[in-house]
C-alpha cells in the first residue's frame, strides 16, 4: 500500500482506540498494535520517512487493514498482546520462551491429591505456579509431604466406596504420611484444612501453618502425650528452615512483582522477581528480539504483561526501573529511589545482566570448544558465502560509540581462527572529529589502524567489517584508498540490526541464512565490538575521563546528573520534560537549574 492509496483510505479509520492489524496480499497478518487514536496511529506509518528498515519493508508489504475498536486503553492493551500471543506476526516482539512450566496441583475428587505436573487440564483442579525450577517444585511438595499428612494413591475414594469397605490403609498410614481416609479414618472438613495449609505453604504465607502446629504441640504437651509434641516441634522446625531458605526482603511488604531491563541492539533481556508475602518466591529472565527499533518502555510493557499473564499474577504493584505506562488501572508502576524495593530491582538488574552475559559467554565460546578442523570449516564456509579471496583467518571489525549523543570513542576486535584475539583489541579516543560524527570518526580509526600495521610491519586481516552500513563503509574505503591498501584485504559493511552485509561500491546487499555458521560468526564479532566498545566507555565514565551535558549545568552535580539519566534514559527525553517533572525527580532548586539552561538560553 502507498502512501496515495492509503490518503484515499484514512478518512475511514476510526479516530476510537483499539488495534489494528496488517496484512500481506497473501493474506499473512504482519503486525498487531494498540492506538488511543487508531487513525492517528496508523496515519504515522504512511505519512513520514522510517529510519529502521524493517519499518519500511513492513509498510511496503502491507495490502490491507483490518480495525478492532474497543472501550479503553487498557481493552487494547490487552487485545493486543493476546494477538500477539496467538498469531506470533513477523514483525511485532518476538519473545523467546517456549517452554513448559511445571505446577503443583489440587486434583478435583474427593480427598484430592496434591502433585507435579506440567499439563495443565480444565476438570475443575486447582493448579498453583507456574514454577521455573523444577527442583523448587520437589523442595515444595517435599515440605508438604513432611508437614502435612495427604494421600499419595489414586484410590477413587467416593463415599460409596469408603462405605463399603473396599480399601485397606497403607504403609503411608503407618509412617504417618496419611491419614487413612480410604477407610474412613479421616472427615473430608479435616483433609479440607490440611489443603488449606498446603495453600498457604504454597504462596509462602507459613505463619498460619507455623501457629497451628504451635498451637497441636502446646495441645498435646498439655494432654502429657510428648511423643507427638515432639512431631509437631519438628514439623515447626522443618517449616521454619524451609522459610530461612528462602529470599526474605520484609514480611510487611507484601506481593510485588518486580522488572528490570537490558537492552543490546536488536535484542532486549527481561527479568521477573515474583515477591509473595515479602519472600521471593521465583525469578525469571526471558530474551526479546526487537523487530521495528521498539524502545526499552514498549518492550518492558510488553513482557510485563506476557510474564504477569503466564505466571498468573493478580498483584496490584509492579516495581520498574524508569516510568511506563502500564494500561491496568488497577496496578500501580512503582520506580523506587531507596529501601527494599530498591534493593529488589538492583538485585533484579544483577541477575538479567548475568543472564545477558552468560548467552554472550556461551556464544563467544561456541568456537573456542571446536577442533581446529571444525574452526576451520567455519572459515571456509564464510569465504564461500562472501567469495572471499582469501580464508578469514584474521578478521577485525569497527564500531563507533557514544554516551547520551555525546563523548564519541571506537572500538577494534581481533578474531584468529575463528576465535577473540583479546590481546589484539584496540580502543580508539576520536582526536581529529568536532562532536558526533560517524563517519569522519571511522575514516579516522580506519585510517589510524591500518597506518600503524603498515609502520610496524604486522599481517593485515584478510577480512574487515565495518559495523554501521553504507556510510561507515565508504568513509572506511577513503582511509583504505589513502593508504593504497585497495586489494590487500576484504572491507564489508554490517547493517547496524538488520545484519544485511554490503561490499564497497555495490547497490544491493548480501543476507545470509539466519542459522549458518558464517552468520552465527559474524553475530559473534558484533557483539564482541559491542561489548568491547560499551565497557571502555562505562570505564572512562566511571573514572570522570569525561562529563555528560547534564553536568555541564553549574549548579548540578555528577550524582544528579546520573540519577536523571537512570531514570529519564536520556538527555533529549529530559530535554522534553516540565520543570514540575524535573521538579518530582530532583528537587524544585535543581529542576529549575536544569530547567531553564534547556528553555532559557540566550
Amino acid at each position: 500500500m502507498t502512501a496515495a492509496e492509503f490518503q484515499q483510505i484514512s478518512h475511514t479509520i476510526p479516530l476510537d482506540a483499539g488495534i489494528y492489524k496488517y496484512y500481506d496480499q497473501a493474506g499473512t497478518l504482519l503486525y498487531v498494535g494498540k492506538a488511543k487514536s487508531l487513525r492517528k496511529r496508523v496515519s504515522s506509518y504512511f505519512v513520514k520517512y522510517h529510519d529502521s528498515f524493517k519499518t519500511r519493508k513492513l509498510v511496503e508489504h502491507i495490502h490491507h487493514i483490518e480495525f478492532t475498536i474497543v472501550d479503553s486503553e487498557q481493552d487494547a492493551f490487552l487485545l493486543e498482546n493476546s494477538l500477539i500471543k496467538q498469531f506470533q506476526p513477523r514483525y511485532n516482539i518476538n519473545l523467546k520462551d517456549d517452554k513448559t512450566y511445571p505446577y503443583i496441583v489440587i486434583k478435583h475428587e474427593p480427598f484430592p491429591r496434591v502433585f507435579f505436573t506440567r499439563n495443565v487440564i480444565k476438570d475443575g483442579s486447582d493448579y498453583l505456579g507456574p514454577f521455573t525450577s523444577v527442583g523448587r517444585v520437589r523442595e515444595i511438595l517435599e515440605v508438604i509431604k513432611y508437614n502435612i499428612p495427604l494421600r499419595t494413591c489414586n484410590l477413587n475414594l467416593s463415599d460409596q466406596n469408603i462405605k463399603k469397605g473396599k480399601f485397606k490403609v497403607c504403609l503411608e498410614y503407618h509412617l504417618g504420611n496419611c491419614k487413612g481416609p480410604c477407610e474412613g479414618l479421616q472427615t473430608e472438613e479435616d483433609y479440607r484444612e490440611g489443603l488449606m495449609q498446603v495453600k498457604n505453604v504454597l504462596k509462602g504465607n507459613l505463619a498460619p501453618v507455623v501457629n497451628l502446629f504451635k498451637e497441636q504441640m502446646m495441645q498435646y504437651a498439655a494432654a502429657m502425650e510428648f511423643e507427638k509434641a515432639e512431631i509437631m516441634r519438628k514439623k515447626i522446625e522443618s517449616l521454619e528452615n524451609y522459610s530461612a531458605k528462602s529470599t526474605i526482603v520484609n514480611t510487611r511488604m507484601g506481593n510485588v512483582d518486580v522488572f528490570s531491563i537490558i537492552s543490546d541492539g536488536n535484542h532486549a533481556y527481561v527479568n521477573y522477581l515474583r515477591i509473595l508475602n515479602g519472600t521471593i518466591s521465583d525469578t525469571k529472565t526471558v530474551t526479546l528480539e526487537k523487530q521495528l527499533e521498539e524502545g526499552d518502555e514498549e518492550v518492558l510493557t510488553y513482557a510485563i504483561a506476557y510474564l504477569r499473564d503466564v505466571f498468573k499474577s493478580i498483584t496490584t504493584e509492579i516495581v520498574v526501573p524508569f516510568p511506563l505506562e502500564y494500561p491496568e488501572s488497577n496496578v500501580t508502576i512503582t520506580v523506587p529511589k531507596g529501601g527494599d524495593k530498591k534493593k529488589l530491582l538492583e538485585l533484579s538488574e544483577k541477575n538479567v545482566n548475568y543472564f545477558k552475559d552468560e548467552l554472550y559467554r556461551k556464544k563467544i565460546l561456541h568456537l573456542e570448544g571446536k577442533s581446529d578442523m571444525e574452526r576451520k570449516q567455519v572459515l571456509y564456509q564464510l569465504q564461500a558465502d562472501l567469495e572471499l579471496p582469501a580464508l578469514p583467518e584474521h578478521i577485525e571489525c569497527f564500531d563507533n560509540s557514544n554516551f547520551q549523543g555525546s563523548y564519541p570513542v571506537s572500538a577494534c576486535v581481533v578474531f584468529k581462527d575463528g576465535v577473540a584475539s583479546k590481546k589484539d583489541y584496540r580502543h580508539f579516543n576520536i582526536k581529529t572529529v568536532e562532536g558526533i560524527n560517524d563517519f569522519a570518526s571511522m575514516k579516522e580509526v580506519v585510517y589510524r589502524r591500518y597506518a600503524r600495521l603498515l609502520a610496524e610491519q604486522q599481517p593485515l586481516p584478510q577480512l574487515v567489517i565495518i559495523d554501521g552500513g553504507k556510510g561507515q563503509l565508504g568513509s572506511a574505503m577513503e582511509s583504505i584508498r589513502e593508504l593504497g591498501l585497495i586489494g590487500s584485504m576484504t572491507v564489508v559493511g554490517l547493517a547496524k540490526n538488520e545484519e544485511e552485509i554490503f561490499f564497497p561500491g555495490d547497490s544491493e546487499s548480501i543476507k545470509l541464512p539466519f542459522n549458518s555458521e558464517s552468520l552465527k560468526l559474524i553475530r559473534r564479532v558484533r557483539d564482541e565490538v559491542h561489548r568491547f566498545g560499551i565497557t571502555f566507555h562505562r570505564q572512562k565514565r566511571s573514572k570522570g575521563t569525561f562529563k555528560n551535558e547534564l553536568e555541564n549545568i553549574k549548579g548540578i552535580g555528577q550524582q544528579t546528573a546520573t540519577q536523571l539519566l537512570k531514570t529519564f534514559r536520556s538527555v533529549a527525553k529530559i530535554k522534553q520534560l516540565s520543570e514540575e517533572d524535573l521538579t518530582n525527580e530532583v528537587g524544585a532548586a535543581k529542576a529549575k537549574l536544569v530547567w531553564n539552561h534547556f528553555h532559557q538560553k540566550s
